[in-house]
């Protein structure tokens, strides 16, 4: 799942360099894993379950993915704007059962609550394989969006339970590169395999995405069926605040916002924005567009290890602040493709946006989980992940929405300009989370820098 990624999870009292709970092997704290060899044999049983699959688990999503909005406006014939508006309503049932559900993980464990959204993932795609009524495209959108709503911070306490330690921040890249090559392949086969002109080659590809959901709810009920992600209760712990107290941490609400406008103008306009753009203003073909994301999938599975090198030790709020510039040329690049319609120049625009943008992925998918991470508690490690689990929804929202309603209205130069800015903004709030981020958050090895930023109670 394109959700899967790491958070921490272990015992309240224990040291930094214990193993993880649960009687899962875990990986110590001070471990340090540079080669893909290493970084293999230091994963327990489970974690190498987790990680051989994803690929495969991606398949399907890569296949829609990049045609979600192109199936809904020009297959279907809904209102581009309406398009745009059921891409919205998917992150907005997942936020709204975010919240819950991140209590819900903390209370009764992950397990139980993916498979419920798992199973709401299979029954969304296969509705909307067959969906040529606004309704029943309502409907399953908002099917998927309980999924996305609970997967999120449940599969990131489900892989926290089995990985520890230093180990962590390379499962999260090592996990985001893999996704991306299950998308990647995922979008070269649906770019070439897809028609607009014949229904049939939509309603496949997202029957192929609802079947390879069974693959996680096969691990769920097989080889994961004993990682817990709860801790037992003990009476000699007070009990944690909800998340209204969790907020009242500075770091915790600006990582919050800064998570939000990354998504606001990456990943939601992904899904939605790119290819509109790419469609109806840059005219490329469906096949530059499933080629781009397979030129994204490159790049990261290319350039993820040598990024976790160069990062490594490296504050994590400088490093958001060179992604948001990395961003920002990206976003000038896609503008520049719409200025030559129709043409080879555009083609190669578009791809290259494409490739630059997830030269800035490989900087964010391991630095936001692991912010997320060293900030929370053992027994709020559901709700720490519905946090950023809503803050990526909340983007993912306002995205599609902007870019329907702006592209929809033929201002396509004030999309560009609005997607430039927004990745200004992000490097500006990570330069104000940095004022309040403790440097145990921060990935510094800055000795000098002291923790006494937090000027509220942890929770």
């Amino acid at each position: 799942m394109e959700t899967c990624l790491s958070r921490v999870w272990g015992h309240a009292g224990r040291s930094a360099d214990m193993l993880v709970d649960g009687g899962v092997g875990g990986i110590r704290e001070n471990t340090e894993v540079i080669g893909m060899k290493s970084f293999w044999s230091a994963l327990p049983t489970e974690g190498r379950w987790l990680l051989s699959t994803v690929a495969i688990q991606t398949l399907g999503r890569g296949m829609t993915l990049p045609f979600t909005i192109i199936y809904l406006h020009e297959v279907r014939g809904f209102d581009l704007g309406f398009s745009g508006a059921l891409m919205s309503l998917i992150a907005i049932t997942g936020l709204v059962v975010t919240g819950p559900g991140g209590t819900l993980i903390d209370r009764f464990g992950a397990r139980r609550v993916l498979i419920v959204g798992l199973l709401s993932m299979i029954a969304g795609c296969t509705l909307l394989a067959y969906a040529t009524h606004p309704a029943v495209a309502t409907v399953a959108v908002v099917l998927i969006g309980v999924n996305f709503g609970v997967s999120w911070p449940g599969f990131n306490a489900l892989i926290a339970s089995v990985v520890d330690g230093e180990v962590r921040q390379q499962y999260f890249g090592v996990n985001f590169a893999l996704v991306n090559l299950g998308i990647g392949v995922g979008g070269i086969i649906g770019g070439f395999f897809v028609d607009v002109t014949d229904p049939s080659t939509f309603t496949t590809i997202f029957l192929i995405d609802a079947a390879t959901s069974l693959i996680p709810l096969a691990l769920l009920l097989g080889p994961l069926r004993h990682v817990r992600t709860q801790p037992d209760p003990d009476p000699d712990v007070a009990v944690e605040g909800g998340y209204r107290q969790i907020l009242r941490r500075p770091a915790v609400l600006w990582m919050t916002l800064l998570t939000f406008f990354s998504v606001f103008i990456g990943y939601g306009q992904i899904e939605a924005g790119f290819p509109a753009y790419a469609r109806q203003i840059a005219q490329v073909s469906t096949a530059v567009v499933g080629i781009s994301f397979a030129v994204n999938t490159a790049v990261i599975v290319l350039l993820q290890f040598a990024v976790l090198r160069l990062i490594n030790g490296r504050r994590r709020t400088r490093v958001m602040q060179v992604m948001a510039l990395i961003w920002a040329v990206s976003w000038v690049m896609l503008g520049a493709a719409g200025l030559l319609p129709d043409s080879v120049t555009a083609a190669i625009a578009v791809i290259a946006f494409m490739g630059v943008f997830a030269f800035g992925e490989t900087m964010m998918q391991p630095t936001i989980p692991a912010i997320y991470n060293d900030l929370a508690t053992d027994r709020t490690r559901g709700r720490y992940n519905a946090l950023n689990s809503a803050a990526f929804q909340g983007g993912a929202i306002l995205g599609p929405l902007v870019a329907g309603v702006l592209l929809g209205a033929g201002v396509s130069g004030w999309f560009i300009a609005l997607m430039v800015a927004g990745s200004l903004a992000v490097g500006v709030l990570a330069f104000v989370l940095e004022r309040v981020l403790p440097t145990s958050a921060n990935g510094s090895v800055d000795v000098h820098r002291t923790d006494d930023v937090e000027r509220t109670s942890p929770v």
